[in-house]
């Protein structure tokens, strides 16, 4: 396993995919990361020299923000919505969709398990 921005990335892979398991880091930004390095993308991780390393690193370092400082940069912005009281705000701070997906049948990824309400009892005649 190989190291980048604290995460190990698989020596299998070829180094598009690898890089693609850093937070922040898709498959088109794998890309433009390797090609600002000067690295093949379809060479696998294995088979990177150590120069080719320290190319990746420094061109993630200096132009992507990843990992745990985007992590905390998206908290941060989530906690200024609900801050300000905003729509968006609200459904964050309330466990619902944020979106404006329907919430009367699905949503329950967000809204958790279903709560189940007792009916009333019908009245008899």
């Amino acid at each position: 396993m190989a190291r980048i921005v604290g995460v190990d990335i698989p020596n299998n892979k070829r180094g598009e995919v690898a890089l693609t398991y850093v937070y922040g880091i898709g498959r088109s930004r794998a890309n433009k990361v390797l090609a600002a390095a000067g690295v093949d993308a379809n060479l696998k991780v294995q088979d990177w020299t150590d120069d080719q390393f320290t190319a990746i690193r420094n061109t993630i370092n200096e132009s992507f923000k990843v990992e745990g400082e985007l992590r905390s940069e998206n908290q941060l912005n989530i906690k200024r919505l609900m801050d300000i009281g905003c729509y968006r705000g609200i459904r964050h701070r309330i466990g619902l969709p944020v979106r404006g997906q329907s919430t009367k049948n699905n949503a329950r990824t967000r809204k958790g398990r279903k709560k189940t309400v007792a009916n009333k009892k019908k009245a008899t005649k």
